[in-house]
Order: C-alpha cells, then structure tokens, then sequence
C-alpha cells in the first residue's frame, strides 16, 4: 500500500509540475509574441502586469543594457553573454533575480537583426506553493490512507482467518474418541471449508482405524485370560503330582511364572483398550488417602523385606480424596513394584492435599530415569536401559497415567534422579 500510494504521489507530483510549467512556458511565449510585433519596434508601452513582484518585462539592447523595464527589476535580467545569445535565438532560463519573489523563469528573444531583446520572467513561487501543497496532501492523506488500510486489512484478515482459527482452537481438543466432534466449517462454501472437510474425513478415517485397533487389543485380551488361566491351573496341578523329577518340576515352575506374566499382560492390555475408549469401569467414592496408601505398602511389604528394604507412608489420616480405590491401589502399585524393581533404598509413599485435588507421590532412592526415557516414561512399551534387561514389558507407567486421566487427573515425572512419580486426582465437582 504504501508503494503504490508513493508511486501514485510521484506520478500526480511530476504530472502537475509539467502541466504547470508548461502552463508559464505558454504565458510567456504569448508574452513575447505579442510584445515581438512585426509591425514595429519592440516597446513597453501600456504593458500591465498582474503582480510586479512576481512578473517583469524588459527590453535589452544586444549588449545586455536595460533600455526599459515593467515591474520591481532595476537590474539587467541577462547577461552580456546571455544577451548576445538572446540576439541569435530563443533563451529560457531560471534565477534568482533581485526584486522578484523567489526563484523566476526567464523567456528572451529578439527580432532578427540588432534589435532590442525582449526579456519577459515569472517568478516561479506560485508553481513551487503548489507542488507543496500537493507533497504535503499526500504526506497527510497518504499517512490517513494507510492507517485506515491497515485496520480495515487487519479487521478483513481476522474475519477471513477466524474459520482457520476456529479450526484451530478445536483441533487442539480433538481426541481419537468417536464421541468428539469434527472440526468446525465455515458456512461459506470456499476452500477452507473444503480444508475442514478433508481434515474431517481424515479424522473419521483415523477413529475408525483407532477404534478397530482397540477392539481387537480388547478381544484378544479378554479371550486369552480363558486359555492363560487354564493353562496356569493345568501347570499348578502338575507341580502337585509327587515323584516329578526336578529339571521336569523346574521347568513346569518356570512355566507356571510366564503364565502369570502373559496374564498380567493380557489383564494389563485389556485396561489400556479401555481407557483408550474412554470405556474403563470406575467406581468413585470418598475414600481416605491413608487408607489406600497403606494397603499399597502392606501388599509389597513382604517383598521389600526380603530385599532389604523398607516403604514408609507419609499422609494426613483425615486427607480424603474422591477417586476409585481399586483403580488407585492399581496405578500405586505399578509406581512400588517399578520402585522395588529398579530403584534403590527406601521407598516412600506421599499423599497431600493440592490446589482442586490431591497429589500422591512415590519416591525411592535409585539412580533414577535417563534423561532421554522421562519424556516417553508413560508410553506404552517404553522401557528404561536397565529395564531392558529385566522383567516387564513397559506398560506400568502407561496403566497408572491411563488410571489417573480416567479420574480427571494426571501422571508426571517429578524427579528424574533420584525418581519421583506423581499422581495428581481432583476433587469431586
């Protein structure tokens, strides 16, 4: 905008000067045309001039005296070079000139032969007011003029763009949920409703792959734990039979171990299908922080005994907290059993009442998570380099964030080193 106002400013500037100084250029050949009558010799007589301080008339001889002059210049408008030359042909010129206001135009020519030249000048004020007037209109007007454009383009801009933004804004809370809703379109049937229609069905597309894929996670967990179970029950009552020859009972023991951990898998895939599906069960009530953090520490008690080491809780007994307790126990006993698996020292239970909720904490005293694991810790199958080697498949950490976000609430690490993993549930609305 601002080039092309310039431009058309330079283009009216350079128009209007032309014009002007074509406009004097005509006065004064008139002037000297009328002044140059063949009938006679050049005189003075009777010559009237609008302004005397703005125009003049001379008459010179071929050496550049004065030999009459109309208006306030007393002094020779031309030079004795400029006169001779004036004597040959036509001269236009522009000075200063004493007497006459601001810079003039000067116009000279002679009869052929030695005759008295004629000298007639404008002064050129008028002209330059006026370009000035104009370069100061466009100054103002042009300032206005692109001050105006660019709120009209801004409040254009935003009205153009505030489908894309809208899109947006629901783009940020679009899930892979059936139940959400698509992407807003503008009622204008444009490209950028067609943008939101092919981001629509991509979405659609998307759920439907989603949905299928949690389906079938959910059916195959559910229709293995039959089969795991009865194999389990199978391999218990072998272990039972007196007289088995001990590589035979070590190898039905070992067996016995894998099927609980494929039916921990199963179990544990089967509850991230449907909290994935917005599906899992939940039943909240107000239960007491204490209580649930206890049952926790009484369940790997045991275990940590035999390892040497102690889990401590430290918590309000009146802190109450409006969640699942069966859920709960779930996502803190993934946090111990990781706790107990790869950490070190004691392991502390926290549970402390928040801004809207409540924050249950576990901590242990290992070397903690790498760097580069804290950021995925809660993916599905993420395994830290030490884990690597170890039992578990990496879907603890997914389970307890899944349990949180089914409350309303979240999962973080805290602390990488040593680790620090907390749970965050919010109050019953």
């Amino acid at each position: 905008m601002l080039l092309m106002l310039a431009s058309a400013a330079l283009f009216v500037y350079l128009r209007l000067r032309a014009d002007l100084d074509d406009r004097i250029n005509a006065s004064l050949q008139s002037r000297v045309a009328a002044l140059l009558d063949p009938g006679g010799e050049p005189s003075l007589a009777g010559v009237a001039l609008e302004d005397p301080e703005e125009t003049f008339v001379q008459l010179l001889s071929p050496t550049g005296e004065v030999l009459d002059s109309v208006g306030t210049l007393r002094v020779p408008a031309l030079a004795p070079v400029e006169a001779r030359r004036a004597s040959a042909e036509m001269v236009t010129l522009e000075r200063e000139l004493p007497g006459v206001d601001g810079r003039a135009r000067l116009l000279a020519d002679a009869e052929p032969g030695e005759g008295a030249i004629v000298v007639v000048g404008r002064s050129l004020v008028d002209r330059n007011d006026a370009l000035a007037n104009v370069v100061s209109s466009f100054v103002v007007g042009g300032a206005v003029a692109i001050a105006l454009a660019s709120m009209i383009g801004y409040l254009l801009a935003t009205a153009g763009l505030a489908p894309v933004e809208a899109m947006r804004r629901r783009a940020s809370e679009v899930s892979l949920r059936s139940s959400d809703k698509g992407l807003p379109l503008p009622a204008a049937h444009d490209e950028i409703r067609r943008l939101g229609e092919t981001l629509n069905e991509m979405l659609a597309r998307l759920r439907a792959a989603f949905d299928r894929e949690s389906r079938f996670v959910a059916d195959a967990s559910h229709e293995l734990r039959t089969p795991i179970a009865i194999i389990k029950t199978e391999l218990e009552g072998a272990l039972q039979v007196p007289g088995t020859d001990t590589s035979v009972y070590a190898s039905l023991a070992a067996a016995s171990e894998e099927c609980d951990r494929l039916a921990q898998l199963a179990e544990d895939l089967l509850v991230l299908a449907r909290a994935a599906g917005g599906q899992l069960p939940m039943r909240l009530e107000l239960v007491k922080a204490r209580a649930v953090l206890d049952r926790v520490r009484d369940r790997f008690a045991d275990r940590a005994g035999r390892n040497g080491r102690v889990i401590r809780v430290d918590c309000a007994p009146d802190l109450l907290m409006h969640a699942d307790p069966v859920r709960v126990r779930q996502a803190l006993g993934n946090l111990v059993e990781n706790a107990l698996r790869h950490g070190e020292g004691e392991v502390v239970l926290v549970a402390r009442a928040s801004a809207g909720g409540v924050e249950m904490d576990v901590t242990d005293e290992g070397a903690g998570f790498p760097q580069d694991f804290v950021t995925r810790a809660f993916e599905r199958f993420a395994r830290g380099d030490r884990a690597r080697t170890g039992d578990g498949v990496g879907l603890g950490l997914a389970i307890v964030q899944a349990i949180a976000e089914a409350h309303g609430g979240s999962a973080d690490v805290m602390v990488a080193v040593p680790t620090t993993l907390r749970i965050w549930l919010p109050n019953a609305t």
